[in-house]
């Protein structure tokens, strides 16, 4: 590594570093003076207040760095512009294309890290963030175990008023089956006081059961104390993760989610634009930076205020993209995986007809 590239890189590195913490103090006040009422209202202690915030900080960075790797391009670059240096550079012999390059691979390096950073570590936090909410704050989110409505197949749905987590049984259950044809025609219902999973055969049991069958002109009604429950897909472990919000979860319970929407014929659209969003936006890093930085390695007049004006309006553009494409998506319009990427595209498309463009 050259004497030039050391340098760029550690102006480029620092002022990401500088960026993060700048704009998480700002989104951390903006957020606390949002929340005091409800802090003061619910009593929350000082250390939980500060428990929160320490675990929502991974999203706040996970959101931010984005922005900052482009703020610290732009301004790195803007300064090397207005200073000179990037003249000089110029004239040793040093393209636009070999200047650029410690800033891409640093990005590039940023985004495949942001990728196990997005995917893993802040789903861990925001599972607690999730919990101080629901414990303290009582946001109006249902408590763990309690009203869970799901579709176990294609034919079935299976209503459970509160599951007990640590004891693997549930409390007044509904299981009721359709027609594969005709979703509106019950063939059979069961309905349980308690459902216990059983661990040493991996099936349910229902307690205290009463089974009907439907026929066309009447239905059959059955007592059981004991009653198996067979062909069900659901296990407590699945249970526990249709509590889960999406932002709770990793990229391989993500992928999970995915696949049991799919078999209970559910449209699991929502679900893979968030899957796939985990990776675009760990992208966004690579991509704004390649955008980016031909822009600011022109020199120009007003300086910092330039510099910082065209992180603006570059962050704001993207993330409308962003927007729109993800309300299409939902929509069905779009493919989620298009979805999710657009923005890159479209930015990734830009870059590349600027970077031809530019001169050297």
């Amino acid at each position: 590594m050259k004497i030039l590239d050391r340098y760029l890189l550690k102006q480029f590195l620092l002022t990401i570093g500088f960026g993060l913490v700048a704009f998480t103090m700002i989104f951390v006040v903006i957020d606390m003076m949002e929340n005091l009422d409800d802090f003061i209202d619910m009593n929350v202690t000082a250390d939980i207040i500060l428990h929160y915030y320490f675990v929502f900080t991974p999203e706040i960075i996970r959101l931010i760095t984005p922005v900052a790797v482009l703020f610290a391009a732009l301004f790195t670059a803007g300064k090397a512009a207005n200073l000179s240096e990037l003249t000089a550079i110029k004239a040793s012999g040093v393209g636009l294309y070999r200047f650029m390059a410690p800033f891409v691979i640093a990005a590039l390096f940023i985004s495949l890290l942001s990728i196990y950073f997005g995917g893993y570590l802040v789903p861990m936090a925001n599972e607690t963030k999730i919990y101080i909410e629901r414990t303290y704050l009582k946001k109006g989110i249902n408590f763990a175990g309690s009203n869970i409505f799901f579709q176990d197949s294609k034919t079935r749905i299976v209503n459970i008023s509160y599951f007990d987590i640590s004891q693997n049984f549930a409390n007044r259950v509904s299981i009721q089956e359709f027609q594969e044809g005709d979703p509106t025609a019950m063939i059979s219902r069961v309905d349980a006081n308690r459902l216990v999973y059983d661990s040493t055969g991996n099936s349910w049991v229902a307690y205290d059961a009463i089974k009907r069958i439907f026929h066309e002109t009447n239905q059959t009604v059955e007592y059981q104390k004991e009653l198996p429950i067979k062909n069900v897909s659901f296990t407590p472990q699945n249970l526990i993760k249709k509590q889960q919000k999406p932002e709770e979860m990793n990229l391989e319970e993500l992928k999970e989610l995915v696949e049991s929407q799919r078999n209970a014929g559910n449209d699991p659209t929502s679900t893979l634009i968030e899957y796939y969003s985990r990776y675009s936006f760990a992208a966004a890093s690579f991509v704004v930076v390649l955008f980016g930085l031909p822009i600011a390695a022109g020199r120009r007049r007003g300086g910092l205020a330039v510099q910082i004006g065209i992180n603006i309006l570059v962050t704001f553009i993207y993330l409308v993209f962003m927007k729109i494409s993800q309300a299409f998506g939902k929509n069905g319009a779009l493919d989620p995986f298009l979805t999710a990427w657009m923005a890159n595209f479209i930015f990734f498309g830009a870059a590349i007809i600027n970077l031809i463009r530019v001169k050297q």
